[in-house]
């Protein structure tokens, strides 16, 4: 499996796990309506660890811009893959959302809450402030390399069968930890993929895909991950 089939495979699986975990709490008329924030953390948790189940072994299961960025830069990933990385977690970010549109095509017309569809593609702060947003998912990324790093750490002996699973609860504990103020996208194709879907998809009865605040789930992401992989690489690494 070559690296940009795996990584759309596997990102695809991740965008329709995760964001369809939000879908069936948001929705109008889904069974899992109002079933709360646990329910869309887990979702996440899981769709992360099936998404690297699914690729890792041929590629890594990196299903994330930043987890790549913050490989290279810490020499555990070639610059020249780089480009071939994140070119098929976009393709699969947005065929994965495309596929939860398709999947709640009736919800979202029984829905009439604009900032829930948007939600269902994409992060939005709890509080906008665009700065502080910016700081929490630098922070939330760095734990999330940290937490990758340290999984896949030889001396942990966990990499080839308990790996993704953990790697599933960090995700999940992310969410329970730092995911309220941004709604932790960590993750800068999970959220501009999607959020893509969202502008050009003819999805009934939406409202703006807020392009002004979408910088912070790229830039933020990006920036966290080089952080919390020189941390690792030069404080904590063996």
């Amino acid at each position: 499996m070559s690296i940009f089939w795996g990584e759309l495979l596997g990102t695809l699986l991740l965008i329709l796990l995760g964001d369809g975990a939000v879908a069936n709490v948001l929705l109008k008329k889904s069974k899992g309506e109002q079933s709360g924030w646990i329910v869309i953390t887990a979702g996440w948790g899981f769709a992360v660890a099936m998404g690297v189940y699914a690729v890792g072994w041929a590629t890594g299961g990196h299903i994330n811009p930043a987890v790549t960025f913050g490989f290279a830069i810490v020499g555990k990933t070639p610059w020249n893959q780089v480009p071939t990385y994140i070119a098929g977690q976009m393709v699969g970010a947005i065929l994965g959302a495309i596929l939860v549109w398709a999947s709640y095509f009736l919800h979202f017309e029984k829905s009439d809450n604009k900032t829930h569809k948007l939600l269902i593609f994409c992060t939005q702060p709890a509080i906008r402030a665009k700065r502080w947003n910016f700081v929490t998912e630098v922070i939330a990324t760095a734990v999330l390399l940290i937490g990758v790093l340290g999984i896949f750490n030889i001396h942990n002996e966990i990499a080839s069968g308990v790996g993704p699973f953990a790697v599933g609860l960090l995700v999940f504990s992310i969410g329970l930890s730092l995911g309220g103020p941004t709604g932790y996208a960590i993750n800068p194709a999970r959220d501009l993929g999607p959020r893509l879907v969202h502008s050009l998809f003819p999805i009934q009865g939406k409202g703006s895909s807020d392009w002004d605040y979408a910088w912070v789930p790229i830039i933020g992401p990006l920036l966290g991950a080089a952080l919390g992989a020189l941390i690792y690489q030069n404080i904590l690494s063996l």
